[in-house]
C-alpha cells in the first residue's frame, strides 16, 4: 500500500534528491571507479551512474557515452526506478516494445543489453540508477547481479557520505561565524558599558563632592541615577555572561518586552547631550524579541546619529510599525549624511569613512558590521536612506518568529 499519493511521492523524492546538492557537480574519483567497476563486472562497455529529476536524467557518472545528460522522456532508468524492482533487466532493447522505439536504442548509441539497480535511500526514495548498457544482447550471470547490486548499495553510501560531509562544513563554518560574531559582540559591548561606567563616575564624583556638604538633599537624585547605570550595568555584564556560555541564547531566548522600556532603557545608557531631541514612537507595543539584541542594534544606531551630527539642535525620529510577519523600525537623524557610493560599504567589517565624530574621534567600523550581523542573524534586513549634508535614516526589519 502506497504511503504517498503518486504526485505527492514523486515530490518527496526529487525534494530528497536535491537535499543532497549533488546534481551538476564535477567529476568525483569515487563515483568514477564505481562505474568503471560495474563495467568490469558485467563487461559492459557502458556503465553509467544515473539521477533522475523531473525533466532529465544527469549522469553523475558515466562510461562509454559522451552526453552528460538526456531528456527524461528516452531515460530508461526512469522505467527502473519506477518499477519497484530491485534491478530491471532488458536483455534485447529491440524487441521490448516499451524500448524499441527510443532514440537510444535506434540511433548512435545503438543500446540493446540495459540492466539497472535504483539508487533507494534510506527514507525509500530511489533517486537514480546504477546501469550498465551493452550494444549486442547479453544476459548478466547470478553472481554479476549480485555485484551489481552491491556497487549500487556503495553508490548511495558514497552519496549519505558526501551528504554528511558537506553537512558537516557547513556547521563547522557557522561555528567559525558564531565565534567571530561573538568576539565582536563581545568588543562592542565592551565599547557601550564604558557609558553607564561614566555616568557612574560622574555622579559618584559629584555625590562626593555634595556629601560633604550633608545637608543637600539633592544627593538622593544622584544616588537614584547611580543606582540606575549600576543596575544598567549589571543587566548588560550578565547578558554577556549568559551568552558567552551559549551564544545561540543571543537569538533564540526572546522574550515579551515594552518598546518604550527598552528605548527609554538604551537612551539612558547613551550619552545624549543637552542639543539633542530624541523622539520616540507614539504608540506603545509588546514585542516578542531577544531585548540584548534589539538593545545593541538601537544602542549602536543611536551612537552613531549623535556623534555624526554637526547641527545646532539634533533631532532623532525613532518610528515602528509592524506587519504579520515583520516589525520594523526607522531611525532618523538630521546629520552629516553618507553618500551614496558608501551605503552598503559602511556595514562591511571595519570599514569606515575616516570622518571624525562631535568628539573629534574616528570610528573603529566595528558598530554598523555587528549590527547587520545581529539582524540578518535575526533573519532580517537593514539599509540606509541618506543624503549628505541633511541626515541619515536607518530602516531594518526584524521577523516576528
Amino acid at each position: 500500500m502506497l504511503l504517498f499519493s503518486p504526485n505527492k511521492y514523486e515530490e518527496s523524492r526529487l525534494a530528497a534528491l536535491k537535499s543532497y546538492n549533488i546534481l551538476d557537480t564535477g567529476e568525483e574519483k569515487d563515483f568514477d571507479d564505481l562505474t568503471v567497476l560495474a563495467s568490469a563486472i558485467c563487461q559492459t562497455p557502458i556503465a553509467l551512474i544515473s539521477l533522475i529529476d523531473d525533466k532529465r536524467q544527469w549522469f553523475k557518472s558515466r562510461m562509454g557515452i559522451a552526453q552528460r545528460e538526456t531528456p527524461i522522456e528516452l531515460s530508461i532508468c526512469a522505467t527502473a526506478i519506477a518499477s519497484d524492482l530491485d534491478i530491471m533487466i532488458v536483455e534485447d532493447a529491440r524487441q521490448d516494445e516499451r524500448f524499441a522505439k527510443n532514440p537510444l536504442v535506434t540511433g548512435d548509441t545503438r543500446m540493446t543489453f540495459y540492466a539497472g539497480v535504483p539508487l533507494v535511500n534510506d527514507d525509500g526514495f530511489a533517486l537514480g540508477s546504477l546501469c550498465v548498457i551493452d550494444q549486442h544482447k547479453k544476459q548478466l550471470t547470478d553472481e554479476q547481479t549480485a555485484a551489481l547490486k552491491i556497487i549500487a548499495r556503495q553508490v548511495v553510501d558514497k552519496l549519505e557520505l558526501r551528504k554528511k560531509a558537506i553537512e558537516l562544513e557547513k556547521i563547522h563554518q557557522e561555528l567559525i561565524d558564531s565565534n567571530l560574531f561573538i568576539q565582536k559582540f563581545a568588543a562592542m559591548a565592551a565599547h557601550d558599558i564604558k557609558n553607564p561606567m561614566t555616568s557612574i563616575l560622574l555622579t559618584a564624583q559629584a555625590l562626593k563632592m555634595r556629601l560633604q556638604k550633608l545637608e543637600d538633599k539633592s544627593c538622593e537624585r544622584l544616588i537614584d541615577l547611580n543606582i540606575t547605570s549600576t543596575k544598567c550595568l549589571m543587566a548588560l555584564l550578565d547578558d554577556m555572561i549568559a551568552y558567552s556560555k551559549s551564544p545561540s541564547l543571543l537569538l533564540t531566548q526572546k522574550q515579551t518586552v515594552n518598546l518604550l522600556e527598552i528605548l527609554r532603557k538604551v537612551t539612558s545608557m547613551i550619552n545624549v547631550p543637552d542639543n539633542f531631541t530624541i523622539k520616540l514612537p507614539t504608540e506603545n507595543r509588546q514585542l516578542n524579541i531577544s531585548s540584548v539584541a534589539i538593545e545593541q542594534i538601537f544602542i549602536n544606531l543611536l551612537t552613531n546619529a549623535i556623534r555624526y551630527n554637526d547641527k545646532e539642535q539634533g533631532i532623532i525620529n525613532i518610528r515602528f510599525s509592524e506587519d504579520d510577519d515583520n516589525y520594523h523600525f526607522e531611525v532618523e537623524d538630521n546629520g552629516i549624511g553618507i553618500a551614496r557610493e558608501y551605503h552598503e560599504k559602511i556595514f562591511n567589517n571595519n570599514f569606515t569613512l575616516k570622518v571624525s565624530d562631535r568628539y573629534n574621534k574616528k570610528g573603529s567600523g566595528i558598530g554598523l558590521s555587528t549590527v547587520k550581523e545581529l539582524i540578518k542573524a535575526l533573519n532580517g534586513t537593514i539599509k540606509l536612506q541618506s543624503i549628505p549634508g541633511k541626515g541619515s535614516t536607518f530602516n531594518f526589519s526584524l521577523k516576528k518568529s
